[in-house]
């Protein structure tokens, strides 16, 4: 069962070309299995994983070769620095397409993060930018490509995008992904886009904001439309999101339109928020405007779409923060933080889609550091999670 555990993961990723010289002391396959799991049991540096495996090294042996036991923490990194970070994503990109089959119908938000001790010259502080795609429904990194600064998101969204199977998708990006280009592209992958629209698109920006802005003051009277509406509260506040969507992009111009492929909908998002402790009663205002492809005005749709696309903050980014401690890795070295936050997106997939269940069949509802030092604690939890 180890070795099955071990196997179902790592096939992914034999065809992985070694950096190294022919006659290397430690295998390829078992660098890469040790340095999953160890992140999977909440490891966040070389030192922790090679301790990690020192740790568990009778159990490792029974089902890895391990020629020379261990290997050290300078080799992982070394290893990891060297190592192909397209090589290594698309074969991440095959393990997460057999998780997830068929994109049809799916939320994909794709958004960046910046790693932020990885700068590679102390001197420059320019550090690692990461662009993502998750999805946001079932909660998966589907993939990444880096960047050195946050300017080339432009550059590397296209580069994602191309990896990825999104047919019958909606991809969501913020207004810095806001292209033409882009939106050929997706539109060229049969999915659809629902796209941010801000001042880096002056004309097109100004023409959403007049349209319905207009349109709302008539409370879009005579205009084929659709509303939706939803509040949340706590945390100390109530917030209330009113989403409109309208078919009638006509009124922004043929040039507009031969301009942005697929151009089907704009939608306008108005957020009220009151903070209950503001003894004053204050209510703030935020008015966010998108285009879309999706033909029809169905108002929900969007606001799915849209609310979705906050998950890449809220969930994927503050997991990676706050439970898995990304933002201290000092990793620096050529490409060893990418490719250590490639691992730990994939420990994050493997510990979302893993539940703990109790000898009474009940599920126990717990945080993902809990389940990674479960999986630290048990090789049995550290199985269940690999064969998630």
């Amino acid at each position: 069962m180890d070795a099955q555990a071990n196997e179902s993961l790592l096939r992914f990723f034999r065809g992985l070309q070694d950096p190294r010289a022919a006659n290397a002391r430690h295998l390829l396959s078992d660098i890469l299995a040790i340095a999953i799991m160890a992140v999977l049991c909440g490891s966040d540096s070389w030192q922790m994983v090679e301790a990690w495996g020192w740790g568990n090294l009778k159990w490792l042996a029974s089902f890895l070769e391990l020629p020379h036991q261990i290997p050290s923490h300078d080799t992982f990194d070394r290893v990891f620095a060297m190592l192909d970070p397209l090589a290594f994503e698309k074969c991440f990109n095959q393990w997460t397409a057999a998780l997830v089959h068929n994109s049809a119908g799916m939320f994909i938000a794709v958004d960046g993060k910046t790693l932020r001790r990885s700068w590679k010259h102390a001197w420059s502080q320019t550090p690692v930018h990461m662009v993502s795609a998750f999805a946001s429904q079932n909660q998966l990194v589907l993939g990444q490509v880096a960047t050195d600064i946050k300017s080339n998101e432009i550059t590397a969204i296209p580069q994602l995008l191309a990896m990825l199977n999104l047919a019958g998708a909606t991809i969501t990006i913020d207004a810095m992904g806001c292209q033409r280009q882009i939106a050929q592209q997706i539109i060229d992958q049969k999915a659809h886009y629902v796209l941010a629209v801000k001042d880096n698109q002056p004309t097109l920006h100004q023409k959403v904001k007049m349209l319905l802005d207009e349109a709302l003051l008539s409370n879009f009277a005579n205009m084929s439309h659709d509303y939706y509406e939803e509040i949340d509260s706590g945390h100390g506040r109530i917030e209330k999101r009113r989403v409109w969507v309208t078919d009638e992009v006509k009124w922004l111009g043929a040039e507009l339109l031969w301009a942005w492929t697929g151009l089907s909908a704009v939608v306008l998002v108005e957020s009220t928020r009151q903070d209950l402790g503001d003894l004053s009663g204050k209510i703030s205002t935020e008015r966010r405007y998108f285009i879309s492809s999706h033909e029809g005005t169905d108002a929900k749709l969007h606001a799915q779409a849209i609310r979705g696309h906050w998950a890449v903050e809220n969930v994927l980014h503050w997991r990676l923060d706050v439970s898995m401690n990304e933002d201290q890795c000092r990793l620096r070295v050529k490409h060893g933080a990418e490719n250590f936050s490639r691992l730990r997106r994939i420990a994050l997939n493997k510990l979302k889609r893993w539940e703990i269940t109790k000898p009474n069949g009940k599920v126990l509802k717990t945080s993902l550091r809990i389940k990674q030092q479960s999986c630290g604690w048990s090789h049995k939890f550290l199985i269940e999670a690999l064969l998630a």
